[in-house]
């Protein structure tokens, strides 16, 4: 008996008018009619309308569909063969804007998604965004900088103020023991350093002895680190850049 044109826009997830419409134009025309003279489409039927979809979704105007079902060197393999290339091309296209749509996630800087009266809460005078391009500039293609917007990107405003609540708490820890005279080598300042590369990994990413030793440098090369640190206390950009050098030493065998 076959199936009935609502059977099959059921099946197919389209209109029962637009099932008329393709046979109106020749693009599927029913294998069979009921006594009644009612559409009846059997199992040929729907591997058309399969392709025939196929094609629709992949952007085909209607009378290229026809042409290319009805092409009469073409067989079933050879659509096939069409079809995976066609799909091959879109998963491409896709992935490129995937990707685009990953590189604009990534590139959203710390704390965009508060307001400017949440961000001016959480940091005060201080742009969180301030170093941002600077800090594209330099690792912009690593997984350890798209990892660390990934991260940033999701914290919330009470996530930021935790963060800054354990910098402070860290700072003021960090200001005292170099009051206390201790050198950067010692082992509270070691273990300090060790805290400071910890709470990297804990809030952007995993900040190995490495790239910890790399942002040691940096902080006391780059002056905005640098007045950064140092405004926590005067030269404690060069003692926890030494700290984590001598921290680093501890903890991999290097001399």
């Amino acid at each position: 008996m076959g199936y009935s044109v609502g059977q099959v826009a059921g099946f197919a997830g389209v209109t029962v008018r637009t099932l008329h419409h393709y046979d109106e134009i020749g693009l599927l025309a029913p294998g069979g009619r009921s006594h009644a003279g009612h559409r009846r489409y059997d199992d040929a039927d729907l591997d058309r309308l399969q392709q025939i979809l196929f094609y629709r979704e992949l952007g085909f105007p209607l009378d290229e569909v026809a042409a290319l079902l009805d092409d009469p060197e073409a067989d079933p393999h050879a659509h096939l063969r069409r079809q995976h290339d066609l799909l091959t091309a879109r998963i491409e296209k896709l992935q490129k804007m995937a990707a685009a749509v990953e590189h604009a996630m990534e590139a959203r800087t710390m704390g965009i998604n508060l307001t400017p009266e949440e961000k001016f809460e959480v940091f005060g005078d201080k742009d969180p965004e301030a170093h941002a391009e600077e800090a594209e500039r330099r690792w912009g293609g690593t997984d350890t900088y798209a990892e660390s917007q990934r991260r940033a990107a999701r914290y919330t405003k009470d996530d930021w103020k935790r963060m800054q609540a354990e910098v402070a708490s860290w700072g003021e820890r960090y200001d005292a023991l170099m009051e206390a005279g201790e050198r950067p080598d010692g082992e509270r300042a070691m273990d300090m350093a060790e805290e400071h590369r910890q709470h990297i990994t804990k809030w952007f990413y995993a900040c190995t002895y490495e790239i910890h030793q790399g942002l040691g440098d940096m902080y006391v090369a780059d002056e905005r680190f640098k007045e950064f640190y140092d405004s926590m206390r005067p030269g404690l950009a060069e003692h926890l850049r030494d700290a984590i050098t001598a921290n680093a030493a501890r903890h991999t065998g290097e001399a």
